[in-house]
């Protein structure tokens, strides 16, 4: 008996051991994996916050109505504007904030603890900037930047189609020109904030070429398209 009631007694303490240990494990652990600013310094810090706290103040708070409504929150884009979070990698010089790809990331880590679905279209349209502002002529990046940058106007990429979904090299919607017109013909889906976007980035097959070296981009807002379906 004294035996057993010894072998008991080693088991729980052995067992409260254990439990211990795991809570300091799982609390270093939490704390590790849970910490965004780990590697961070001065600006970044600075950034990180900035987001957070918009995230926590205008997003977070809303964000299961604006998903039961379907809803793309323009009014709150428009803020995310004025903290330079609609150009975040494009040049000064047309409006952007001339911040890198790693500070992007730390913003959208933060927005997207606010609203996972807001934040992935803030990304997409800003690629959709950054490709203006790397790929576009000043005349372009005059006329779209500044108004990309405040969510003035809203942007998309349209690269997914129903047979090639986003494998780019295997598109099919071509583009000719007609005059001062280019006639685009093919489909694309899953476009990104499709429903409130002006401008939009489609990736086309130029004059039939083959390959990822035939891919034509076509910059076009909503109210000069004609016949769009």
């Amino acid at each position: 008996m004294s035996s057993i009631r010894c072998s008991l007694r080693s088991s729980k303490l052995f067992n409260r051991f254990s439990r211990n240990t795991s809570k300091v494990l799982n609390r270093a652990a939490h704390n590790y994996c849970l910490d965004p600013s780990i590697g961070l310094k001065g600006e970044q810090l600075d950034i990180q916050k900035v987001a957070r706290d918009f995230a926590r103040t205008e997003m977070y708070p809303k964000m299961a109505s604006w998903d039961e409504q379907e809803k793309l929150p323009v009014d709150v884009l428009e803020k995310a504007g004025e903290l330079g979070f609609g150009a975040i990698y494009c040049e000064e010089k047309f409006g952007g904030s001339g911040l890198s790809r790693l500070d992007a990331s730390i913003i959208y880590e933060q927005l997207a603890a606010g609203c996972t679905s807001t934040a992935a279209y803030m990304s997409i349209h800003n690629m959709c900037a950054w490709m203006i502002d790397t790929y576009g002529n000043d005349a372009l990046r005059e006329r779209y930047i500044p108004e990309m940058a405040s969510f003035k106007t809203l942007a998309s990429y349209c690269l997914t189609e129903p047979e090639s979904g986003s494998d780019a090299a295997a598109l099919r919607t071509t583009a000719r020109r007609e005059g001062d017109y280019y006639v685009v013909n093919g489909s694309k889906a899953f476009i990104s904030g499709s429903g409130d976007s002006k401008l939009y980035l489609v990736m086309t097959r130029h004059e039939g070429q083959p390959g990822p070296k035939g891919i034509f981009c076509l910059a076009e807002s909503l109210t000069n398209i004609i016949n769009f379906a």
